[in-house]
C-alpha cells in the first residue's frame, strides 16, 4: 500500500472508473471520480460482453451474483439474409462457449449501476463537473468546483476523452477509423423478444433486435460498412439521417425499427474507430479503458479489457508503493500485448460480422450454423486451435495483487 494516503483522481464513472476505484480503496487510496453527467447514467445503454478476465475481477468484488441477476439472457439468434426466404436459428450459447469460458452479457447501464454501487459507500463521487486543466504539479481545476491538488489523476472517461485531450491533445491524432459504425436504440418490444436476438443481415450491413428478460423495451443494434462519414458527434439529427440512409430497403422490420428513431428515448451512434497510442501516461497522468486503447465499440471486447486494465492499473500503483514514475510503465507492459491482440480482433471481427459480400454472408451465417450444431467441447476444441482471434481472451491472465490489498 501507498507509504501514505496520496489522493486519485478518476474522471469517468461509467465502467473502468468505478472498478478502478473499487481497487484503489482497497489498496489504501484515497479516490474522486468526477463525472461529467448530473447522476450515474441510465441513458438505455447496450449490452455489452463480459468475458472470463472481467467475469474472474467482478467475483473478486463480490459482484457477481448482481450481474448474474441482471444479465440479459439473450441465447439464441434468428438470422434473415438479404434475398434468402428461410431464416437460419443459432445457438449464442455454443458460439460464446466456443469463444471463453465464462461469458455474461448485461445493459452497460445496469454493468455500471453495480459496480458504483459497490464503491459509492467508499469513493468520493463528483456528478454534474468535468476538469478543465491539469498542471504537472496534480494541481485540477474544474468547470464549476474548485481547484484541487491530487498525487494522481486517470482519465477513464472513454473514447472521446477529455482527459486525453487536455494532455495529449486532440483525438485524431490517434485514432483509426476501422470502415464501419455502430449505432443502438430503443424501441418498444413488441415482438416480446425474450432471450431472443433477430438479426438482419445484407452486403455492408447488419440490423438486429433483442429484449432482456427485466427491461421493458428492447434495443435496435446497426452495424454498417462506410466510408468516413460528415457529421458530429454530437448531432444527433444528422447521425438518425445517416442511419437511414445505410439501412434504407434491407427489409420491412428494420424500416419499421428506423420509423421509431424521432420517439427512441435512448439512441447512440459513433464511428467504430481504435486508439493507437504510444504511451497511456505523462508525468502524473494516465488513461484507461477506452480513453487510452478502445479496440474498437462493439467488435474488440473493449468493456472487458478496461475492467481488466483498471484491475492492472491499480495493482501496479498499489506494488509501486503508489510511485506513478514505476506503477505505470509496468502497467502498459501488462497491458500492451492484450491491446495489441484486442486491435487485431476488432478489425477481423468488423470484416467478418459485417460481410462484404453475399459469400461472406454466407460463411458467416454457414460458420454460425456449424458451431451451433457441434457439441459445446467440439466447438471449443476447434476454437482452441486459434486462440489470438476467437479464444483471445481466454490468453488474458489475471494477476493476483492481493498482498497489497488492505481490506
Amino acid at each position: 500500500m501507498p507509504s501514505s494516503s496520496q489522493a486519485v483522481l478518476v474522471s469517468g464513472a461509467s465502467i473502468s472508473g468505478p472498478v478502478l476505484a473499487y481497487w484503489l480503496t482497497r489498496h489504501g487510496f484515497e479516490v474522486t471520480v468526477v463525472e461529467r453527467a448530473p447522476s450515474p447514467r441510465k441513458t438505455g445503454g447496450h449490452a455489452v460482453d463480459l468475458f472470463r478476465p472481467a467475469m474472474e475481477i467482478s467475483e473478486r468484488m463480490g459482484v457477481l451474483p448482481r450481474l448474474e441477476a441482471k444479465a440479459t439472457g439473450t441465447d439464441r439468434m434468428t438470422v434473415y439474409r438479404e434475398g434468402v426466404a428461410r431464416p437460419v436459428s443459432v445457438d449464442l450459447t455454443k458460439i460464446y462457449g466456443a469463444t471463453s469460458d465464462r461469458h455474461l452479457e448485461i445493459m452497460r447501464d445496469d454493468l455500471g449501476e453495480v459496480y458504483y454501487d459497490a464503491t459509492r459507500d467508499d469513493v468520493e463521487y463528483v456528478f454534474g463537473d468535468s476538469i478543465t486543466s491539469i498542471s504537472d504539479d496534480g494541481e485540477v481545476t474544474f468547470e464549476h468546483g474548485e481547484p484541487r491538488r491530487f498525487d494522481i489523476v486517470v482519465g477513464a472517461d472513454g473514447l472521446h476523452s477529455n482527459v486525453r485531450r487536455l494532455i495529449f491533445g486532440e483525438e485524431s491524432q490517434f485514432s483509426e477509423f476501422i470502415g464501419a459504425y455502430l449505432a443502438v436504440f430503443s424501441v418498444p418490444n413488441d415482438r416480446n423478444l425474450d432471450g431472443e436476438f433477430v438479426n438482419h443481415l445484407g452486403v455492408d450491413r447488419m440490423a438486429g433486435m433483442y429484449g432482456a428478460r427485466h427491461l421493458g423495451d428492447a434495443r435496435v443494434v446497426c452495424l454498417f460498412r462506410s466510408e468516413p462519414l460528415d457529421y458530429h458527434y454530437r448531432d444527433v439529427a444528422r447521425q438518425k439521417e445517416l442511419l437511414r440512409a445505410a439501412f434504407a430497403g434491407l427489409h420491412s422490420d428494420v424500416g419499421e425499427w428506423l420509423g421509431r428513431l424521432e420517439d427512441t428515448p435512448a439512441f447512440y451512434f459513433d464511428s467504430i474507430t481504435q486508439l493507437r497510442m504510444d504511451t497511456w501516461s505523462r508525468g502524473r497522468v494516465t488513461l484507461v479503458g477506452d480513453a487510452g486503447y478502445c479496440p474498437g465499440p462493439a467488435v474488440g471486447g473493449s468493456t472487458s479489457l478496461a475492467v481488466l486494465g483498471a484491475y492492472v492499473l491499480a495493482g501496479e500503483l498499489a506494488a509501486a508503493n503508489g510511485d506513478h514514475t514505476r506503477a505505470f510503465p509496468a502497467y502498459e507492459r501488462e497491458m500492451a500485448e492484450l491491446v495489441q491482440a484486442s486491435r487485431t480482433f476488432a478489425t477481423t471481427a468488423a470484416k467478418t460480422l459485417i460481410p462484404g459480400s453475399r459469400f461472406g454472408m454466407w460463411g458467416l451465417v454457414t460458420g454460425a450454423r456449424v458451431v451451433s450444431a457441434l457439441p459445446a467441447g467440439v466447438g471449443k476444441a476447434l476454437a482452441r486451435l486459434n486462440t489470438q482471434t476467437f479464444r483471445m481472451h481466454e490468453s488474458m491472465t489475471v494477476k493476483d495483487y492481493s498482498t497489497s490489498v488492505t481490506a
